[in-house]
Order: structure tokens, then C-alpha cells, then sequence
């Protein structure tokens, strides 16, 4: 059994949370008991992953999606009224980590993919006010485009969305960028980078053209997908420092 002030303040130091420049609060959003012997983690806080901890008696909920985000109604009714009143009745703090979760160095959604992918990390990119979050790096070799998309298919277990270039002679792969979830909107900065191919989880209709046209590889490979492993490297972290019970769970969503 931990304190459950013994765990925020050590998320908020592990992930550096206070520098980040954020559309929600980052760490505690919903306050339950003070003291956790069992913390279950997911990617998004919706109802069945709530309904999931609860019957796992889970005393912390942890996520990369929480509530509270920037431009949403503040009115705690419907859908936020049922999932909040469902943590406060069990008894279940909700914790949430957001921009500090993508960013970290060996626990962040944008290093484990890294590690998933198998791919070697030479630095970042993407300045968004607070800190470069994105990514770059290579694989060990070349690779072409079909493969690597069948190997980001087997390794997520989702099937990826490739997009090539214009031109009749793509080049294998080898360099690399990549941000975890709604990061397509970053393609152009990976085109600066020189790079290969950009992977992200979501695609906008702007993304093919800027794609064929600048000569870039792309892979939408899911948001949900892309980002599973941070908050489980995150959870199972916690447990071992902690000593406390840990266990993810995965609420599939094709987005």
C-alpha cells in the first residue's frame, strides 16, 4: 500500500508534468482514496475501461486520455457526469498523464513505439511550445515500403494505412520520423527532416497529397494502437517501484 500524494508527486517529477504546456491538467484529475494497493492503466478513461477497473478494484485508474480538455464544456452532465460518478462511487482516483506521457525519454508512447518498431532514436522534433515531442531515427537497414508496413501491422496488431510518393522509384526506408496519435499534421516538418517516412496514428485528407507530392513515405498505423504502450510502460513501472498491484487493460478502438 502507497500513498496515493507518494505516487502523483513522483509522476509529476519521473515525467517532468509542471514544464508541459497542455490541453488538460496533467496528474490527478479525480481524487478517491488516499491509499492504492492496485492501479489499473488504459489509454482512454471512457465508461468501459471505468466499469473494468472497478471490477478489478482498482483503488487508481491511470491514462494517457483523461478528461478536462481545453474548449470542452466545463458542465459535469451526461457521459462525463456517469463516468465521474462512477469513479467517486468505487472510490477511484483517475489519473492522467497527456504530453508528459508522449515525451518521456524511455516510458513515453513515442519511445516505446520506438522500441516496438524497432527503431534507433537520434533526436527530436516538432517544438510545440513546451518541448519536442516527436522523434527521428533509422533501422538498422533498408527496407522496403510493403515490408515495413507489414511489419508495423504485426506489430500492432492493426492494420497500418500506407501512403507513397508520386514517384514511379520510392526509395527503400531507412530514415525515420514518428509521433504517437493525432500528430499528421507534423508530415511537413518530417519532409524538412529529409527523412524517409513519417508514422503517426491519425490521417487527415490533406496528408495524401502533402505525401506524394513532397516525396515521403507515410503510415497511419492508428491513435488508439500508437498509443497503448506508454501508459502500460508507465503502469508497470509504477507497480514495481512501488510494489503495488498493476494491470493493463486495452479497450480497443479502430481510430
Amino acid at each position: 500500500m502507497v500513498a496515493l500524494p507518494d505516487i502523483i508527486n513522483y509522476c509529476d517529477d519521473l515525467l517532468d508534468a509542471p514544464q508541459f504546456k497542455d490541453y488538460c491538467p496533467n496528474g490527478l484529475q479525480i481524487e478517491g482514496g488516499q491509499d492504492v494497493t492496485t492501479i489499473v492503466s488504459g489509454v482512454t478513461a471512457c465508461q468501459a475501461l471505468i466499469d473494468k477497473a472497478v471490477e478489478a478494484k482498482a483503488d487508481m485508474l491511470l491514462v494517457h486520455h483523461g478528461f478536462f480538455w481545453a474548449g470542452e464544456s466545463p458542465n459535469i452532465v451526461g457521459m462525463k457526469q456517469r463516468r465521474i460518478k462512477r469513479l467517486l462511487e468505487a472510490n477511484i482516483s483517475l489519473v492522467a498523464y497527456h504530453l508528459p506521457l508522449d515525451a518521456h525519454p524511455i516510458l513515453g508512447n513515442n519511445a516505446q513505439l520506438a522500441r516496438i518498431l524497432g527503431l534507433e532514436v537520434k533526436g527530436r522534433f516538432g517544438d510545440n511550445g513546451c518541448m519536442a515531442i516527436a522523434m527521428h531515427g533509422r533501422l538498422a537497414d533498408k527496407i522496403s515500403a510493403t515490408q515495413f508496413a507489414s511489419k508495423i501491422s504485426r506489430s500492432l496488431n492493426r492494420q497500418v494505412l500506407h501512403i507513397a510518393p508520386d514517384a514511379p522509384d520510392s526509395p527503400d526506408i531507412q530514415t525515420l520520423a514518428w509521433c504517437t496519435g493525432a500528430a499528421q499534421n507534423y508530415i511537413e516538418k518530417a519532409v524538412e527532416l529529409g527523412v524517409d517516412a513519417f508514422i503517426t496514428g491519425e490521417v487527415s485528407e490533406q496528408t495524401t497529397h502533402i505525401a506524394r507530392e513532397c516525396g515521403i513515405h507515410f503510415f497511419a498505423a492508428g491513435h488508439h494502437a500508437t498509443e497503448r504502450y506508454g501508459v502500460k510502460a508507465l503502469g508497470e513501472h509504477l507497480g514495481q517501484h512501488f510494489e503495488v498491484n498493476q494491470q493493463f487493460i486495452d479497450i480497443d478502438n479502430p481510430i
